[in-house]
């Protein structure tokens, strides 16, 4: 298994990663965009009892995504040749060598698919783990988990295959 050098000479052999404030500040705005109306409505407007409980999803709708950029916005990670370890108000633990599921996905925002971003779904027994490439040092901690899989002889689906290989990450022959 390869080892990390960490920037900042914290703990030897241990790499950490985090979701960037930039990065989750688009989130942000859009869950308060579907929030702020609802709430103005409500609190300015008396709605009938189905015009409420429309309101109400597109609230509960906006809420959870809220919370979800929250989750994801407070989990920190850290990566050593031993496990993968997300901590916060989400936490879980991928060790390598029981690592059992690697998904790669790559999801698109545009026909042409020269724009979007991508989802690494790792798992282990129980514990499952969803980043997406908004990540600080998401290629890294991609390869990591390549190189964990390989050792695994885990069997990786053509499109997890093709997504490594375009983010240049070989892919070991089957």
């Amino acid at each position: 298994m390869m080892q990390i050098d960490t920037a900042d000479g914290a703990t030897p052999g241990v790499a950490r990663y985090s979701y960037p404030t930039s990065a989750m500040a688009g989130d942000y705005l859009r869950a308060a965009a579907g929030l702020v109306p609802v709430a103005a409505i409500f609190a300015t407007v008396s709605v009938g009892d189905v015009s409420a409980v429309v309101l109400g999803c597109f609230a509960v709708i906006f809420g959870a995504f809220a919370v979800r950029t929250a989750l994801r916005h407070s989990t920190s990670l850290e990566v050593d040749d031993v496990e993968l370890r997300a901590t916060g108000l989400r936490s879980a633990t991928i060790p390598w060598d029981r690592l059992d599921r690697m998904k790669l996905a790559f999801y698109s925002t545009r026909r042409d698919r020269k724009s979007g971003w991508m989802q690494l779904e790792l798992g282990a027994g129980g514990a499952r783990l969803s980043l997406d490439s908004r990540l600080d040092g998401f290629d890294r901690l991609v390869r990591h988990a390549a190189m964990a899989a390989a050792d695994r002889g885990l069997e990786l689906s053509d499109a997890t295959a093709a997504n490594l290989q375009a983010l240049g990450v070989r892919v070991p022959p089957r």
